[in-house]
């Protein structure tokens, strides 16, 4: 079965030249963007609910670049002026350069990990004696509260914003060869949106072991999965199949 249209279940990259439009030009297939789940922010008056004072904290750890947005926007809210002297843990460089947006970055106690969570420890048990809150979705990955609790620190977890799933319905009679799957909710939302999915002819790509996990547990058949040794990102893996899957046309 040759592969001409591919639909993956996230925003469109907004920067030129992404490897996505490298694969539609190089390949000639038709790729279209949806994002199958998407995040809405939680009020001022749920994050009270949570016993939650912004005012104590001392440092907060931010995850994502949507924890960084939500928890400014509550701060907003809540008219709570965040003080110079917070110190801020970023997951990621990615993380802490979205920083930027709301802080003078050179005037910042700003301290980035390496890209996984637990790579932020070391930098976390240098000041055990601050009080650290994580801005968070309803969904979280349990390594986080578990890195956290091992270290022994004051710490506590706001909600902040929620994981949500998208609206689909348009695409009730409309057939990609591939769905791309980046995260166990995109799985979800397929399902939620059409409970009498059958994958029939269908390719499913998915990235990550959870993703895996999850369309299997669907009954989905897995056929492009990233990462591997040979194909890290999802792009490269999809583009592996389509050569393969296209061969002759």
């Amino acid at each position: 079965m040759k592969v001409k249209t591919i639909l993956v279940s996230q925003p469109e990259p907004k920067v030129e030249n992404s490897p996505y439009s490298r694969l539609v030009e190089k390949q000639k297939v038709k790729i279209d963007f949806r994002p199958f789940i998407h995040v809405e922010g939680v009020n001022a008056k749920d994050v009270r609910q949570q016993k939650v004072d912004l005012s104590q904290f001392t440092a907060i750890i931010f995850t994502s670049r949507n924890a960084v947005d939500h928890f400014f926007r509550i701060a907003d809210e809540m008219r709570h002026k965040v003080p110079d002297s917070m110190k801020y843990f970023c997951q990621s460089e990615a993380v802490a350069y979205y920083l930027q947006k709301y802080v003078v970055y050179r005037k910042r106690k700003i301290y980035v990990g390496k890209r996984n969570f637990p790579d932020l420890a070391p930098l976390i048990k240098k000041y055990k004696d601050e009080k650290y809150l994580l801005p968070s979705s309803d969904v979280l990955k349990p390594i986080v509260p578990e890195t956290l609790d091992e270290l022994k620190i004051d710490w506590k977890r706001a909600i902040l914003y929620k994981t949500v799933v998208s609206d689909l319905s348009d695409l009730k009679d409309v057939y990609y060869d591939i769905l791309a799957f980046y995260s166990p909710s995109g799985i979800e939302s397929l399902f939620k949106n059409f409970p009498d999915f059958k994958q029939n002819e269908t390719r499913i790509a998915v990235f990550g072991n959870t993703t895996q996990k999850a369309a299997e547990a669907s009954g989905l058949r897995i056929d492009i999965m990233a990462p591997t040794p040979d194909t890290p990102s999802m792009t490269m893996a999809l583009e592996k199949y389509i050569v393969e899957a296209n061969k002759g046309k």
